[in-house]
């Protein structure tokens, strides 16, 4: 239906915006017809000279002129007032609340922690975007400190919208999540945010150095921090052989390095700030097999005694996972490791077996080899 909405919507936008010109073209030409069919048939009875229909033609374009100049700007009128309108909801919308740090029901203040251990728990959690639609449906998980999770399940299941939550960009409907046995939701988002290192399957680079890009998590890192971390990531090689190196400027459509570079760098980035807990979302989506494998041995290292949260479609990346939870329709439908999901032949053996044949071989690796 939505889709419906905005086909009809954009077919009328482009038909009324092309007709605009051809109309007023139209009417401008009419014009000039009248003036000249009149004008010469009262210059035929001697009543008026060429000179004066020649003036009257200058008149009738001067009158027209300013017409046509509005038609071609009246589609950038339009385009800036719908503009204007999503910034002014975006300028009325409510702002992010500030956190106090005191429990309302308790009066009890919360102690922020100068460092946390990385248990995570979510306690019978409900969230949709629209209150009649929700997406994730009383899940309940608890991961240990230094533990690997996996996240895995079909589009739509609900996988992205968790680590969403994790980080307060939206907080549940009902109940609840804590880390280190503090609810979140009494935490500053910002507080919350700082724990977390993220590696997401769209990159966000900004305009400057690859050097700058890679310190962005840490602003203070020395160079030999920074080429520790790039060495770390596997992007060291590649960024020696740029013209200028790590000082080369990266333009704001960053067309001048590869996808699969782009994400190389913010792997790197989250090396160098060192987080105490990471999130993986299809972190090596866009890397060859090869350059995937060197990064998950990094990323071995990188994850050694911190809490990781790994999405991914690819179950190659998460076999050596300690818990795996399985998604499906907003419910964890299975939780477990690599064999004992197998095991179970449910719903995890369904999707290891779509993606590998018998012999164990990814076939998404493969196809993707052979382009």
């Amino acid at each position: 239906e939505l889709n419906s909405t905005l086909y009809q919507s954009a077919w009328k936008s482009h038909f009324l915006s092309s007709i605009m010109m051809p109309l007023m073209n139209f009417v401008g030409n009419i014009g000039y017809v009248a003036v000249a069919v009149s004008g010469g048939w009262l210059a035929a009875k001697k009543m008026v000279t060429v000179g004066d229909i020649q003036a009257f033609l200058q008149y009738v374009r001067q009158f027209t002129q300013p017409i046509v100049q509005i038609a071609n700007i009246s589609n950038v009128l339009q385009q800036t007032a719908a503009a204007a309108e999503r910034i002014f909801d975006f300028l009325a919308s409510e702002e992010e609340k500030d956190v106090s740090i005191e429990m309302g029901q308790k009066g009890a203040l919360v102690e922020i922690p100068e460092s946390i251990k990385g248990k995570v728990e979510f306690r019978h959690v409900c969230f949709g975007y629209l209150p009649d639609q929700p997406i994730i449906k009383d899940f309940s998980a608890t991961i240990l400190p230094g533990q690997k999770v996996a996240i895995v399940g079909p589009t739509g299941a609900g996988k992205t919208t968790l680590v969403k939550l994790l980080m307060r960009f939206y907080d549940p409907d009902s109940g609840e999540i804590l880390v280190d046995d503090i609810p979140i939701r009494s935490l500053p988002r910002s507080l919350v945010r700082s724990w977390f290192g993220m590696v997401l399957q769209d990159t966000w680079l900004f305009s400057g150095t690859v050097k700058e890009n890679i310190a962005y998590g840490k602003r203070d890192a020395t160079e030999a921090e920074i080429v520790e971390a790039a060495k770390a990531a596997h992007v060291d090689h590649f960024v020696r052989a740029l013209p200028e190196g790590y000082n080369l400027e990266i333009n704001e459509e960053t067309t001048n390095i590869s996808q699969g570079q782009m994400q190389l760098l913010t792997i790197a980035r989250a090396m160098l700030a060192q987080p105490p807990m990471l999130i993986l979302d299809e972190a090596t989506s866009n890397v060859d097999t090869h350059t995937e494998l060197l990064i998950q041995r990094a990323m071995g290292l990188l994850m050694q005694g911190r809490t990781s949260f790994v999405i991914a479609h690819r179950l190659s990346t998460i076999r050596d996972a300690d818990l795996i939870l399985v998604m499906d329709h907003g419910d964890i439908v299975e939780q477990g490791t690599h064999e004992e999901l197998l095991n179970k032949g449910g719903f995890y053996a369904e999707l290891y077996n779509s993606q590998f044949d018998q012999n164990g071989e990814d076939r998404l690796a493969i196809s993707a080899s052979s382009f």
